[in-house]
Formats: C-alpha cells, sequence, structure tokens
C-alpha cells in the first residue's frame, strides 16, 4: 500500500518569488521622504528573521511599525503577488491541483494575502496556515495575532504537531524556521527552495537543495512540466555575457556559471564535459577537441553576430544546435564605423594625441568633410545594408559588393566586383564574415588597387586583412588612415597585453573589437540569444539556428514531443513511425525538416507510452541525438 505524502510549503520567496511585506512596503510607503531607507531597513529585518538571527515576534511587530500599510492596500499588494508566483510553480500547476488535499501552506506571513493567492492553485483555504492581521477602527494595520503559534518562535513546529498529519511529511522552504519542521522530527526531508533567494546558514541544513520546484518533482518520480529538472542544465557563460542572460537563464531555473574572459582549447575541453548549454562571444574557439568533450551539449549562444569562431559542422554532426544575434549590435557597428570615418577624414586622431602632448596644431590641411565622398562598403548584409542608408543620409556617395546578389538600398551603386568598387571609393569598410575564404580579403593586391590617401575600415574579423600589408601602405602613405577594431590575434582576457605592427601608425583607430559593444547592444543579445536557446529546450523550435535545419514549432498541449536528430539517410522517418505504429501510439503532429548533413524529426504522440518504445527510438541506426518533452 502507498504511503500518504503530506507537502507542507513555505509562501514568501517559496511560493512566491518575493517577500510579500517588502512588495508591501513598496505599495505603502509610496511618496515618503525616506521611502529607500524604510525599504532597505524593512528587507535587513526580513532577512535577520528569516536566517534565525531575530525573533520571529519581534521581525514582524518591527515590520509592521516600519510599514504604516492599511487595509486598502492589500488589494494592491494581492494583484502585484499574483504576477510574483514562483517560475517553476506557475508550469508545475497541475501538481498542487492533483495533490490539494495534501498540501499544506505553512507561513510566518499573513493569511489576508496568503490565501488570495494560493487558492488560485486549488489549494484549500483550510490548509493555509498563517498568522494575521489586526486592524483599528481606521482600517490602519497596528499589528497581529499574538494567540497565533505562527507569530512566534517555533511556530511552525508547533502548528505541525497540532496538525498530526498522517503519512510522509516533505517540507519545501527557503527559511530557518523550515528547517526548524525536520530538526524537531516532524518531517521525513528538508528542501531548501533557492530559486529566489539561497540563505546560506539554511542551504547547510537542508536534506536537499532545491533550485526549482522541478527538481522535487523529478526527485520524487511526480508528474512535471518538462522531461528533467532545470537545474540540472548546467550553463556555462563565458566573456562577459551581459548580466540579463544570466538573469533570463536563471529564472528559466538551470544552473548557470559565468566566466569574465575567455578560455583556450584545452581549459574549454575541461570545463565543457557536463555542460549543456555554452554561451560565448568572439574569442573563444569551439572546435573539434572541445566538442569531442561535450557530451551532454544541446546548444551554443553565440553572443555576438559571427559564429566563425565556431565549428557549426562539428556541431551539426553531434546534434548540438548553434543560435547567434544577426541583428542585435548592427546599429552599434554602423555608429563606430560612421564616427571613425568622420574622425579619419579629419585627420583628428594625430590632432587628439597632439593635444594630450600639450602641441597645438590649428590647420586645415589633411582635413575633409564627409559630404560628396565616396564610400565603398564590402559586405551588404545587415550591417552593411544599415549602413548604407545612414552614409547617404549623411551625404555620402555609397557603393557596395557582396558575392551574394542584394537588392540596392537608396541611391547605393551595386559594384560588379571587389576591384571595381577599390579603384572607385575614397573610402573602404569591411562588413564580411570569418569564412576562410575571406583570409586576407584585402591584400597586397587590393592595396595596390586603392586610390591614393583612401581609409580603411576594418570592423569585421581580423583575418580579413593583410596587417603586414596595411602596414606598409599607411606608412607609404597610400592608406591615408584606417580604422581597425579586430585583429588576427586578440586577448582573451582584459589583463593580457595587446600587440600589433599597427600600434603608433598616424592617423590610425585602434579599439579592442568593441564594434558591438555598447549597452543597448549587449542588452538586446543577452536577450535575445537565451530566448531562442530556452525556446529549442523547451519546444524543440530551431528558429534562428545557424546550422540546424530551422523549425517554428506550436507549443505543446496534452502531448509527449519526440525530437529525433539524426544522420540525413533514406527511411529513418519510416523507422520513427513504423516504431509508434507497432506499440499503438498515436501521432497528432509531426514536422521534418533536414540539410544536406541531418535530419530533425519532432512528434507529438498521446501520452501514454511504454519506456521499451524510448529506448528503440534512440536505438535506430544513424540517431545523433533523442530526447522528449512533456
Amino acid at each position: 500500500m502507498e504511503t500518504n505524502r503530506n507537502y507542507v510549503i513555505d509562501f514568501d520567496s517559496t511560493f512566491t518569488q518575493v517577500e510579500a511585506l517588502d512588495i508591501l512596503g513598496e505599495i505603502s510607503l509610496s511618496g515618503k521622504p525616506n521611502r529607500e531607507q524604510l525599504l532597505a531597513d524593512l528587507k535587513s529585518l526580513t532577512d535577520r528573521g528569516m536566517e534565525g538571527g531575530l525573533s520571529l515576534r519581534e521581525s514582524i511587530q518591527k515590520r509592521l511599525e516600519l510599514l504604516q500599510a492599511e487595509k486598502s492596500h492589500l488589494e494592491p499588494l494581492i494583484e502585484s503577488l499574483k504576477g510574483k508566483v514562483s517560475s517553476s510553480f506557475v508550469r508545475n500547476e497541475d501538481f498542487f491541483q492533483e495533490n490539494k488535499d495534501n498540501i499544506f501552506i505553512l507561513s510566518n506571513g499573513f493569511k489576508e494575502f496568503i490565501v488570495p493567492i494560493v487558492s488560485q492553485y486549488g489549494i484549500k483555504e483550510e490548509n493555509v496556515f498563517a498568522n494575521s492581521f489586526m486592524f483599528d477602527d481606521d482600517g490602519k494595520i497596528v499589528g497581529f495575532d499574538k494567540d497565533n503559534v505562527l507569530s512566534s518562535n517555533n511556530g511552525k513546529v508547533e502548528q505541525l504537531k497540532a496538525l498530526e498529519l498522517k503519512g510522509d511529511v516533505y517540507v519545501i522552504g527557503d527559511g530557518y524556521t523550515d528547517y526548524e519542521i525536520k530538526a524537531a522530527g516532524l518531517a521525513n526531508k528538508f528542501y531548501a527552495f533557492t530559486e529566489n533567494v539561497s540563505r546560506d546558514k539554511v542551504t547547510a541544513k537542508a536534506d536537499h537543495i532545491t533550485p526549482s520546484l522541478d527538481e522535487f518533482l523529478y526527485l520524487h518520480k511526480m508528474n512535471k512540466a518538462i522531461s528533467y529538472p532545470k537545474n540540472r542544465i548546467k550553463v556555462l557563460l563565458l566573456e562577459n555575457v551581459h548580466e540579463d542572460a544570466v538573469a533570463i537563464m536563471k529564472k528559466e531555473g538551470y544552473n548557470v556559471s559565468t566566466y569574465a574572459g575567455g578560455m583556450d582549447e584545452d581549459e574549454l575541453a575541461e570545463k565543457i564535459k557536463d555542460v549543456s548549454v555554452l554561451g560565448i562571444r568572439s574569442k573563444t574557439q569551439l572546435t573539434k577537441k572541445v566538442l569531442d568533450n561535450a557530451q551532454r551539449l544541446i546548444a551554443v549562444g553565440a553572443f555576438c553576430i559571427g559564429t566563425n569562431q565556431i565549428d557549426l559542422e562539428e556541431c551539426l554532426k553531434k546534434g548540438v544546435a548553434v543560435f547567434n544575434a544577426p541583428y542585435s549590435n548592427t546599429r552599434s557597428v554602423v555608429e563606430l564605423a560612421i564616427g571613425e570615418i568622420i574622425l579619419l577624414m579629419r585627420n583628428l586622431p594625430d590632432r587628439i594625441a597632439e593635444m594630450h602632448q600639450g602641441k597645438w596644431n590649428k590647420s586645415a590641411s589633411g582635413s575633409y568633410e564627409i559630404r560628396g565622398k565616396k564610400l565603398g562598403i564590402v559586405g551588404y548584409g545587415n550591417i552593411g545594408a544599415q549602413l548604407s542608408v545612414v552614409a547617404e543620409a549623411i551625404g555620402f556617395d555609397v557603393y557596395y559588393y557582396d558575392l551574394v546578389e542584394r537588392l540596392a538600398l537608396g541611391n547605393a551603386t551595386k559594384c560588379s566586383s571587389l576591384q571595381e568598387l577599390l579603384e572607385t571609393v575614397e573610402i573602404v569598410t569591411l562588413h564580411v564574415d570569418g569564412r576562410a575564404s575571406n583570409q586576407n580579403l584585402i591584400g597586397e593586391e587590393q592595396f595596390q588597387q586603392m586610390r591614393d590617401g583612401s581609409i580603411l575600415l576594418n570592423l569585421s574579423r581580423g583575418q580579413v586583412v593583410d596587417v603586414e600589408a596595411l602596414k606598409k601602405h599607411i606608412s607609404s602613405g597610400k592608406i591615408k588612415g584606417a580604422g581597425i577594431d579586430v585583429f588576427p590575434k586578440e586577448p582573451k582576457t582584459n589583463n593580457e597585453k595587446f600587440e600589433s605592427e599597427l600600434c603608433g601608425l598616424p592617423n590610425v583607430i585602434l579599439t579592442p573589437h568593441i564594434g558591438g559593444s555598447t549597452q543597448e547592444a549587449q542588452e538586446n543579445i543577452g536577450n535575445f540569444v537565451p530566448g531562442k536557446i530556452i525556446d529549442y529546450i523547451n519546444t524543440g523550435g530551431t528558429t534562428n539556428s545557424v546550422n540546424f535545419p530551422n523549425l517554428q514549432l506550436p507549443s505543446l498541449e496534452n502531448a509527449h514531443r519526440l525530437i529525433h536528430i539524426h544522420h540525413n539517410k533514406p527511411g529513418i522517418i519510416a523507422h520513427i513511425n513504423k516504431t509508434l505504429a507497432a506499440n499503438d501510439i498515436n501521432i497528432v503532429g509531426q514536422y521534418l525538416k533536414t540539410n544536406e548533413t541531418v535530419g530533425y524529426v519532432i512528434t507529438d504522440i498521446d501520452k501514454a507510452y511504454d519506456a521499451d518504445v524510448i529506448k528503440e527510438l534512440k536505438g535506430i541506426e544513424g540517431t545523433i541525438k533523442f530526447r522528449v518533452l512533456y
């Protein structure tokens, strides 16, 4: 006979992402001149009470005194809390509905705001045990019911004793008072819930640290919204990826680690062994050697435009989807290009340096406006095309060259060859990708084709310009000035010394690969790339993947989704469908896309299936990766 299970769950910072009294303070103290200090004091009192450093009753009393709250403040508080239920609780609503008779909310908070929140998830009001406010005749909160055991230290223990629950008891909470239940022998296990806050004194006492409800349900083999707990998806983000990306992935429930710099091949090959998602920028090289060690890798995020630092074909062979941010920093690069062109045309790098040395050199010699000048754009993709529009708007005559047929924007003129462009324009700006064929795209021959006194910008990839040849032609005066943001060899961290043959040359702007390094661009990238990775993990959608067949998928409803990545060879989808049919499994939806290397099949099936079916699907010859979404 199965043992009855009871689940005792805390409210503040467990059921919800926040401490409710802190939110009440934001409402009740609105407009107060010392609001910020009062809120800081309120949070301090909350933390001291939760960690056991202050008596519970004293913590409650002092917080209520600070709040200056009224009954009228409770309605906006409740509305706010409805949007702040913990993410893993929201996605596992079925757990609460299915176990509502055995779920108990035990909180040192207050029923007045707890009941309206938890009742939405099917939890019974009679299963909610918490404090109660006391109001005066004007509706002001003046205190709390001191006869309630939950207003005193060890109150949760006393309350649970009174309940006399039959069967196993599991406690989920973030505070020391939740641990005390286990310490008193009233619970089988205490799970320290760290999705919203982690308190060292509490986690040190826990039987198990539970970063999300998914983890708890996984451990207990219960129904869950996903096929595995999200905290078991280990994410490694390198090169100072924007803090928004870190926050988004942590909020999703992933186990996120960050590293400020890039990593060399050997170091990354070691670190990547248990990583599910890798996030990099331009310095880190994701090679075959690294990927051979990445046994758990599901997806890679390139938090930049380019992906030449990633072995895309090897990722594809291993069933690893790669996502980048093709548009997020376009404007930033365009603005830097325009700014550098103006500086170089005015010979300002040298004038600025002279001023810092105390030299006053007021002269118009060699200084020109950009209006009417011929600008040549090599590479007419996202950046090149936007640069074309902006440049024309401020007076340039724009010419462009691209290997791919591109429609001219505005009055831009298409050149039939790179040589034609170089011989025509006064300013050349490079916006090409890092493919091998672009190695030394601008070398000795191309410099010879340029007009005397030309200006060159390279804000694309370091290897597309022969640096020795560039130095030669700057020194000779053939090239009037240059703006270089990318280099064949770049430091992996800000602590490494930068060295280049271009250092010290006249009218040359050297920047440390910051074309896309604006707050706006990094924020855009930090929000865009995680969204694509999360969608891939949660639904199997591969929209905007740079190496996978692109599939945009509907949301999964009342079905299992089988994701099958395989070598592109005949008969595999037939084998999949034959296996499902042999086991009387109904297909409710199926999506297929292939490229030259892999096939990507998504199959939605009815809820019921046998574990042997999954084993057989994984064993189909040619399978690269297989996973199930619930």
